[in-house]
């Protein structure tokens, strides 16, 4: 320290450190403050639209509680439907860290749901012990996802192809590959009103968390996220990312190793979805089909735009829509409305919450 510095009162020496303390407590406000008068703003938008139908806001909102988190059997359904939305999300968060937009979880957990079901199909009846065939399913499907994004990362950095194009149309194709087989050799002839592989068994399945009635997928995501966390936020890999996304030209030229963390982030993000794509064989579904394809991908996306792309607040953020999802039955039967209600309203929160952005850097609270 200076010999001015040294002789200026302790009260002023501490006016930067103060002056910091608010700049991160106004970071910190507008990641929490600007996502939740999104949510508030969509859902007035919202409601506009449904006074327009003739239907009521507070009872849209009454049975959205009841359906999505009023009960246990409620709460069972919004925290099966959340385990997904938490493993896509991810695969959206973990490459947007690097300032790419990948959009492509869908495709990655339809095919390696598919591959995981392939997988067991054949072992079923045969007696070797879960022990060892479930990893192999757990195995084969985040692999499966890993090399599936990993292809869209490697077209982004070696070729320049955009990633949010690419993560999209390998969707389409990955769902094309898993009908082909589905509605062709591997279609089980038991099921002549909707193409399935054969089941998993029993014995293959994913079992209840005890004395909650969830699968464990909702762990998985959970310590996932904890675990993806601390890679971004705690290590040199993460720290190599965010220089990264921040400045892909500063990234070069300090020598950042910049093709493979683009690579990494978007293996690691395949293998998350990958991981839900394996859960909904395994935990759901029982087999590979069309139900595979429920839109789990896509709205990921929207939990992590809303989340700010980290890891830990996607938990919350998946869970929330989650509820949503979970009363989307209660809701049509109800209020008379189609099941795409819900969708309607993810998106007025996708869009106002688009508009949000250019909030950001201008909010008020906490500045000198």
């Amino acid at each position: 320290m200076s010999d001015i510095a040294k002789s200026l009162p302790d009260k002023n020496r501490t006016v930067p450190f103060r002056a910091d303390t608010l700049s991160r407590l106004r970071v910190s406000a507008e990641y929490v403050a600007i996502p939740l008068l999104a949510l508030l703003c969509a859902f007035i938008l919202f409601s506009a639209f449904l006074l327009l139908i003739g239907k009521s806001p507070l009872t849209f909102v009454e049975l959205l509680w009841t359906g999505g988190y009023g009960t246990a059997f409620s709460w069972r359904n919004t925290l099966q439907r959340a385990s997904p939305l938490i493993l896509t999300a991810l695969a959206v968060a973990i490459p947007a860290r690097l300032g790419l937009v990948m959009i492509g979880g869908e495709g990655a957990l339809v095919l390696s749901g598919f591959v995981a079901a392939a997988i067991a199909v054949p072992f079923v009846g045969s007696g070797l012990t879960a022990w060892i065939v479930m990893p192999l399913m757990v195995l084969a499907a985040g692999l499966t996802g890993a090399l599936w994004l990993g292809l869209a990362g490697y077209l982004r950095y070696r070729r320049g192809v955009n990633e949010t194009i690419a993560s999209l149309l390998l969707s389409y194709i990955a769902i094309a590959i898993m009908n082909f087989f589905v509605e062709g050799v591997l279609r089980d002839p038991a099921q002549p009103n909707k193409a399935s592989t054969l089941p998993i068994g029993e014995a293959y399945k994913v079992g209840l968390i005890p004395d909650l009635g969830v699968h464990w997928g909702i762990v998985c995501g959970v310590v996932l996220a904890v675990a993806l966390y601390i890679l971004m936020a705690r290590t040199t890999f993460g720290f190599a990312a965010r220089i990264t996304g921040g400045n892909l030209r500063a990234a070069l030229a300090q020598g950042l190793p910049v093709g493979r963390l683009i690579l990494a982030s978007c293996m690691i993000a395949g293998a998350c979805a990958g991981l839900a794509g394996y859960f909904e064989v395994a935990a759901i579904q029982g087999r590979a089909n069309a139900s595979l394809a429920a839109g789990y991908g896509f709205t990921g996306i929207l939990v992590s735009f809303l989340a700010r792309h980290n890891p830990i607040a996607i938990v919350p953020v998946a869970i929330l829509f989650g509820g949503l999802a979970a009363a989307g039955g209660l809701i049509q039967r109800r209020m008379g409305m189609p099941d795409a209600t819900i969708l309607v309203l993810q998106g007025f929160i996708f869009v106002v919450l688009l508009t949000s952005e250019t909030l950001y850097g201008h909010f008020k609270l906490f500045k000198p």
